[in-house]
């Protein structure tokens, strides 16, 4: 059984043939970076018109490396939600026409859900079972969200971001300080260079839920960290760095980055990673899980992963491959086999929901 899953919340066009829940035939990911790279974030109307133009080559190409046509498809799955509204309606509603087109069945799909199953799908081709309850960390550049899964198919929402996702935090500070975006990957590559504990940054109490995250305040320590030094030629280095090389090398990064620089982003990542665990562990305990699931695109960060062993947590660990932690199409089928077994079909009447809660 063949499903075509189809992603397009944000800013990456994907689609991926998946074959019994398991067996990835095909992933296929249109990245739209140079696009919005030149604007430190993503530009909304841009995002949608990429994906416009990208939908029907990325489809077509994810069939043919999975050898497949339409008609040996038993489904087609498609994000409904969260994500910006404009990116979301371009994957559901290429998916609803071609559904309609093939009489094949319709399954909406939660992106924070697809995150999930692309930690499952990965254990199923190991052999593996993930034990249940489990507790599931979604953080992202839009996400950052705990749960709870008593078992396959069902969340309770435990803590979430009050401002802004972790992700995000990273893209912000790294525009501030003149770094490429996404700023993700260039903090996690410069952070090993310098001293975690050289900053100390105030972590966040949160009133109410405590398992609740923020992230707005450790932006805002960074900007005052920044205002109270003459950085500008510095962050002007850094940005001419760009203008003459959009993906510089590790290498060029050092050579305009001083080390009181790499010991902010060393400290910065520290707390992040902090926040991310210490939360999560409690949330762990909390509900007597049996294992820990940490997904979406910050799941590649390195120092993430290093901690999350050496922290010694009293339940296994599990990262998807960073090819399936950031955004794919091959998340969304997998999410979508088990809806298609109950018989969860979707009407063509389904909208994109920006803000769609998974619990």
């Amino acid at each position: 059984m063949r499903i075509l899953g189809i992603e397009t919340s944000c800013d990456e066009t994907a689609a991926a043939v998946v074959e019994d829940g398991v067996r990835i035939l095909s992933s296929v990911v249109a990245s739209q970076l140079d696009t919005h790279g030149k604007y430190g974030g993503v530009v909304p109307e841009l995002a949608s018109r990429e994906h416009l133009r990208a939908i029907v080559p990325v489809v077509r190409e994810a069939l043919q490396r999975a050898g497949s046509t339409y008609g040996d498809l038993a489904a087609v799955a498609a994000t409904e939600g969260p994500g910006l509204v404009g990116s979301l309606l371009v994957g559901l509603t290429f998916a609803k026409g071609l559904c309609f087109a093939r009489g094949l069945p319709l399954i909406a799909v939660n992106h924070l859900e697809g995150h999930i199953h692309a930690v499952m799908l990965e254990a199923r081709q190991r052999g593996e079972e993930i034990r249940f309850p489990a507790l599931a960390l979604v953080v992202s550049g839009g996400h950052t969200h705990l749960y709870e899964i008593k078992e396959p198919g069902s969340y309770r929402l435990l803590g979430r971001t009050r401002d802004d996702a972790a992700g995000e935090a990273y893209d912000k500070v790294a525009k501030l300080l003149g770094f490429s975006y996404p700023g993700g990957p260039v903090i996690d590559q410069l952070a090993r260079y310098g001293n975690p504990e050289a900053v100390r940054f105030t972590r966040a109490r949160m009133k109410g839920n405590p398992l609740d995250f923020s992230f707005s305040g450790l932006k805002t320590a960074v900007l005052r960290w920044f205002e109270k030094r003459d950085m500008e030629a510095e962050v002007r280095a850094r940005r001419e760095l760009l203008r003459h090389n959009p993906r510089p090398s590790i290498e060029d990064w050092l050579a305009v980055t001083p080390r009181e620089t790499l010991d902010l982003l060393a400290s910065f990542q520290a707390t992040v990673i902090d926040e991310l665990l210490r939360r999560a562990a409690a949330s762990a305990g909390q509900i007597g899980a049996r294992s820990m699931i940490i997904s979406g695109g910050v799941a590649c960060n390195a120092g993430l992963r290093e901690a999350a062993r050496s922290a010694h947590l009293s339940v296994p660990v599990y990262f998807p491959t960073p090819g399936l932690s950031t955004d794919n199409a091959a998340m969304i089928a997998a999410a979508a086999f088990p809806k298609y077994r109950r018989g969860e079909f979707a009407g063509f009447d389904v909208k994109a929901r920006a803000n769609l809660a998974l619990a």
